[in-house]
């Protein structure tokens, strides 16, 4: 077992979570949604799947919330989440490789909310890329500088996540543990 995330919300003892905890939801993607999302997230880095977690984290980040939606006061979009997790994973080795994964969806993604997803993917990328910077690019998929970034979650996003993220990747703890 993997120690417990300090930015997710906390398992219920011994809880034995699947799939079916986001599916039972449909197409609402509502702060329901989310917190199941942070939950099963948490549960699949306690059971040794961090490249799953970070599926499940991303399944909340995309989630359809308004930014004074209550479920936020608790539990804040989870860019630090992600970064402790990708931080505290004991390897480079990944199922799959989220550095490369979050670049192609920031490139890639269509449909509803697509300018936020995108800025959203293109924050994790960038938080991916700041503790594991030796992971492989794509080098086809033109890369935002820093500043792009805060300026898209500035336009797409949240009121203050672009601080937020800024905060993550300001960090102290990411900043000792760059490669």
């Amino acid at each position: 077992m993997h120690p417990l995330c300090p930015y997710l919300p906390p398992l219920p003892i011994d809880a034995k979570l699947d799939h079916s905890l986001l599916a039972r939801h449909g197409e609402n993607r509502d702060a329901a949604f989310y917190f199941d999302a942070l939950l099963y997230g948490h549960f699949l880095w306690q059971q040794g799947h961090a490249g799953r977690a970070l599926l499940a984290l991303t399944r909340a980040l995309y989630a359809d919330l308004s930014p004074a939606d209550p479920i936020l006061e608790h539990w804040p979009l989870p860019y630090r989440a992600m970064a402790w997790i990708i931080e505290h994973h004991s390897s480079d080795d990944f199922p799959g490789n989220p550095r490369l994964s979050y670049q192609h969806q920031a490139c890639r993604l269509r449909g509803p909310r697509r300018e936020l997803r995108s800025a959203r993917a293109w924050a994790v990328w960038a938080i991916v890329s700041s503790i594991r910077p030796h992971l492989p690019l794509d080098p086809t998929c033109p890369m935002p500088s820093l500043e792009d970034i805060e300026t898209l979650l500035g336009e797409h996003g949240h009121p203050q996540e672009a601080a937020i993220w800024q905060s993550v990747m300001g960090n102290e703890d990411i900043k000792t543990l760059r490669h």
